[in-house]
């Protein structure tokens, strides 16, 4: 099955986008199951490439490593990121500065869409 995880809220101070990338992690693991993850507004920071957390705090930019490494696709929205003045250079291994044009070819393309 395909699944795309389309993201809203911000890397941290919630715990909406940390349970939806648990998620997305969870089924990339399964055989047979296609991953694909799409960031907007605040969420495009969790691309960020090289964060600096607290020791014992988790880490998105490693949970978005456990869907990229298993073929997962990770789209930033480009838009987004200029917002935040975010440049391509600063974005995470196995990420890419996306567009709306993928995300409604990703949408046509899923079995399911779930938002977080």
């Amino acid at each position: 099955m395909k699944h795309l995880f389309i993201f809203n809220d911000a890397p941290y101070g919630s715990e909406r986008t940390y349970n939806g990338l648990r998620l997305a992690g969870s089924v990339a693991k399964r055989d047979g199951e296609e991953v694909r993850v799409f960031l907007m507004g605040d969420s495009a920071l969790c691309a960020k490439g090289n964060q600096k957390v607290p020791t014992g705090y988790y880490k998105v930019e490693d949970m978005l490593g456990m869907v990229t490494r298993r073929d997962g696709k990770v789209g930033v929205c480009g838009t987004c990121m200029d917002a935040r003045g975010m440049a391509e250079t600063e974005l995470a291994e196995g990420t890419h500065r996306g567009t709306m044009d993928e995300l409604t070819s990703w949408t046509q393309w899923a079995d399911k869409v779930i938002v977080f």
